[in-house]
């Protein structure tokens, strides 16, 4: 008989879990600090996370229910004696697509506070009803309310390709939130989260004594899983895995201290016989993301080397979505390191999580920038197996029945193929897909190589240039072979027992391919 507890997937009740016997990380120990410390909070973390089961906790814990916390860290650390009146709103189920569905969900909702509650409101607008329903709270039972709000900016995301609605949909939310500030001596606690963080100009314009633990070191690990957590939580489950595949495919993830897994995926890894998929990523297509990629024409080889300032993470808004913002805080990319700056500033070196992510928003990259659905694999196959064995000679015809696949008609209406850096973003996909090192614009003492590519024992610095000819006929010599030879760009690599290739492409806009590679040895 299998005497391993169950695992809680899809679970994000409390009171479910701790009333049967699943597997549970106990966050009080953070719960219990974060209570001390303040009074008025706002955690970002991507989804799949645990932010609904951590909102749950507290809503169990400042009711009182004494029972459910037998055991934990903050068992004999509570006062029991006392329960506060929970007012949560949670914003998780259906996709509204008007103000007028906002506002029609919020009364709802404040309906069902108010019954929950024994109270009857007054007020006929939503701001007004939410007002009564804090202050009244506190008048029927003399103590202060705790709100708590799960995905505060769902409504938003949901509409986020449409600015315009976005927009409509926030200052609806911006006017129930309005009311913490005015209400603040009627409540005891306070505690938001969601995936993103608008500005306190767009959306918590007054709610300045939010406290943002988003990159807060204390609080890093109050959502995911540790090493410690699996190895303890999870030991039975977990007894014969490869803790460094593992790691490499699952951990990750850093919000400036001890970095985590996402629950998630530990959950689907142990259900499905611990088989390594993209168990997270396949939750939800960042569709809105690759069309932001697009608009933009972003130069894709720079998601290798970002290094953004602190004001970059904290915050967007709908009418200036920042590409690198969005996938920071949905979290396709994470910190790799902080640091202060020149200017005594935060700042941040961002990378991909790890190698789930990074496999599967490369593939859904090549799919916004190629449009080549069904032979994806097979040319990802094809170019793996070329690199990994040096068959550079091979590599120019593979090349162009690349770009000859892709089809064209399909960005009549997009200029992101006539953007410079639009071709060198198309092989960086590819690349990065093969869990290739890249390495973009890589820096030597005479200038910069446009990318070096290391797969198995080969490394390749390539050099790439865009020609706007009409009639472009091969060149010798390659001038962008030439470049490598002359500025000495390989020479770095010299002591490494690896084979080295200068690779010179020459990419004529007009034709939309290749026409001329040529390579040596280094």
């Amino acid at each position: 008989m299998n005497t391993l507890k169950k695992l809680p997937l899809g679970i994000q009740t409390f009171a479910e879990i701790r009333e049967n016997p699943y597997c549970y990380v106990d966050k009080t120990p953070l719960i219990a600090q974060l209570i001390d410390a303040g009074k008025a909070y706002f955690l970002s973390r991507p989804r799949r996370f645990g932010k609904s089961l951590l909102v749950d906790t507290l809503k169990e814990l400042f009711e009182g229910n004494q029972a459910l916390f037998k055991g934990l860290f903050i068992e004999d650390k509570w006062d029991w004696g006392q329960s506060y009146p929970v007012i949560k709103f949670d914003f998780a189920e259906g996709v509204l697509q008007s103000r007028a569905q906002l506002d029609e969900q919020l009364y709802e909702m404040l309906h069902t506070q108010q019954r929950r509650l024994n109270l009857k409101l007054t007020a006929r607008s939503i701001n007004g009803q939410f007002a009564e329903l804090i202050r009244y709270t506190y008048e029927t039972t003399g103590q202060k309310a705790v709100i708590l709000v799960d995905e505060y900016d769902k409504p938003i995301l949901d509409n986020i390709d449409r600015p315009e609605r976005a927009a409509e949909i926030r200052e609806g939310l911006k006017n129930l939130y309005s009311v913490l500030k005015s209400q603040d001596a009627h409540i005891q606690f306070v505690f938001m989260t969601g995936v993103t963080k608008f500005s306190k100009v767009s959306l918590f314009s007054g709610l300045n004594q939010l406290q943002d633990i988003t990159l807060h070191e204390n609080y890093a690990t109050i959502c995911g899983y540790t090493q410690q957590d699996l190895e303890t939580t999870f030991a039975g489950h977990l007894a014969d895995v490869d803790w460094v595949q593992l790691k490499d495919w699952y951990n990750g993830y850093q919000f400036l201290g001890e970095p985590v897994y996402n629950p998630y995926d530990i959950l689907l890894f142990i259900s499905g016989n611990q088989r390594y998929r993209n168990y997270w990523f396949e939750t939800g297509n960042p569709s809105f993301l690759i069309k932001l990629f697009q608009q933009k024409a972003y130069f894709l080889p720079d998601l290798e080397q970002l290094e953004v300032s602190e004001e970059i993470l904290d915050s967007f808004d709908v009418e200036r979505i920042n590409p690198v913002t969005l996938l920071f805080q949905s979290g396709y990319l994470t910190i790799k390191k902080a640091y202060t700056d020149i200017m005594g500033e935060m700042a941040f070196v961002l990378a991909v999580p790890n190698h789930e992510v990074k496999m599967a928003l490369n593939n859904q990259l090549i799919e916004g920038y190629c449009q080549i659905d069904t032979e994806k694999k097979a040319y990802r196959t094809e170019l793996y197996k070329l690199l990994r064995h040096g068959a550079i000679a091979e590599l120019q015809p593979m090349l162009q029945r690349l770009f000859a696949a892709i089809p064209w008609l399909n960005f009549t209406h997009n200029d992101l193929p006539n953007s410079e850096g639009y071709y060198a973003s198309v092989l960086y996909a590819f690349f990065a897909s093969l869990n290739a090192t890249i390495i973009p614009e890589d820096t030597t003492n005479r200038g910069q190589v446009d990318m070096t590519v290391m797969l198995g024992d080969c490394i390749y610095v390539m050099e790439i240039k865009l020609d706007k000819s009409t009639d472009y006929q091969p060149q010798n010599p390659n001038s962008a072979l030439q470049q490598i030879r002359d500025k000495g760009y390989a020479q770095k690599y010299q002591d490494k027992a690896k084979q080295i290739y200068e690779v010179g492409m020459i990419i004529n806009q007009n034709q939309r391919n290749l026409t001329q590679l040529d390579w040596r040895y280094a």
